[in-house]
């Protein structure tokens, strides 16, 4: 059983069994147009929420994409460098940033829903 959550900073997160799989929302690529660079996270590293975890490059800018919750990197989607631009054509699928293993679940409680999200955005 997996649900899916979203922050105010425009990541998503898909948690499944402890591991949550991270990316950036459709919002937040459209807002950055075209991506040609992203900088992959470190695997074994700690996470605190809020730290910068990956700072995704585009046409128009870089912007850092920041850990929604405590925990340790497990994987980083190698596929984006070489292929930034999958986080624009599918950001919610091949276009995932990171999977990482949970330290406190309960943060996940802060966090939005889809509905609540695409209420955020308008």
């Amino acid at each position: 059983m997996s649900a899916t959550y979203f922050t105010e900073d425009h990541e998503w997160l898909r948690v499944e069994d402890g591991l949550a799989t991270v990316g950036i929302t459709d919002y937040a690529q459209e807002q950055l147009g075209d991506l040609v660079f992203v900088e992959l996270p470190e695997i074994g590293r700690s996470l605190s929420k809020g730290d910068t975890a990956v700072v995704v490059e585009s046409v128009k800018a870089a912007s850092d994409v920041y850990a929604p919750v405590d925990g340790e990197i497990t994987e980083a989607n190698d596929a984006l460098s070489s292929e930034p631009a999958l986080v624009n054509s599918s950001p919610r699928d091949g276009g995932w940033l990171w999977k990482m293993r949970l330290s406190d679940k309960s943060q996940l409680e802060g966090l939005m829903d889809e509905a609540g999200y695409k209420a955020m955005i308008g």
